[in-house]
């Protein structure tokens, strides 16, 4: 890293991009909550299980495999995984049980 000439000014600019950055992700994970509860209905409706093991298997191993290529700790993006699918699963749980 170089030596900046501003470095309040330069935390600003890092900060205002963080703030951007964590806004774009709020909305991509509001998306796809409306896709998941959207796959819950239709498990509701079918009545399929709201928990699916070999799609989260596939999925963990997919996701890790793309935190490898960008350079992010695989084993961060297993446990964000993990994190929003217990909120998936309990949407699901939720619809099946018709709330």
């Amino acid at each position: 890293m170089t030596a900046v000439e501003d470095p309040r000014a330069e935390l600003l600019r890092l900060r205002a991009s963080i703030d951007n950055i964590d806004a774009a992700l709020i909305f991509m994970l509001a998306e796809r909550f409306r896709a998941t509860q959207q796959v819950g209905q239709l498990k509701a409706m079918h009545e399929m299980p709201a928990s699916d093991p070999g799609r989260e298997e596939q999925q963990v191993a997919r996701l890790k495999s793309l935190a490898e290529e960008a350079h992010l700790d695989p084993e961060f993006a297993e446990k964000w995984f993990n994190f929003v699918v217990a909120e998936v699963i309990r949407h699901h749980t939720e619809a099946a049980e018709g709330r």
